[in-house]
């Protein structure tokens, strides 16, 4: 996995399917009840913020881009939804499919975040190749 920078969460999603055979990749993380954003979204009623769920599906995506390799870069978030809060103590699961853009320079990611009581968002990525500097 490309190595990472500061962020709003503390975990690192687990390759548990890399998609190889066709289908989607998946990924899993516990969202652990001591990560630094419950301190201060909503207390005593903490929900895990929609950007953190973000993030996860991003660095998911990092985890099984088609391509691997330091070379690619989030490039949009083109879509978010959010369908049910998720919780201290949550296991997300991710299901990435990937797909090449029109250009045939990129790639687009849809993510389905879910938890143990159902759907929780979903999410569509777009990965370019990273410009030099």
């Amino acid at each position: 996995m490309p190595a990472r920078g500061c962020g709003p969460v503390d975990g690192t999603p687990e390759v548990t399917d890399p998609g190889a055979t066709g289908g989607p990749a998946r990924t899993v993380v516990l969202v652990d009840p001591a990560e630094r954003v419950f301190a201060g979204h909503y207390p005593g009623f903490p929900i895990f913020p929609g950007v953190c769920v973000i993030e996860y599906a991003r660095l998911s995506a990092l985890a099984t881009l088609p391509e691997p390799g330091d070379r690619w870069t989030l490039a949009a978030i083109e879509s978010t939804r959010f369908l049910s809060p998720v919780l201290p103590g949550d296991t997300l699961t991710t299901e990435l499919t990937w797909a090449r853009a029109e250009d045939g320079d990129a790639w687009r990611c849809r993510a389905a975040v879910s938890t143990e009581r159902g759907r929780s968002a979903q999410v569509r990525l777009r990965f370019a190749p990273r410009e030099d500097r």
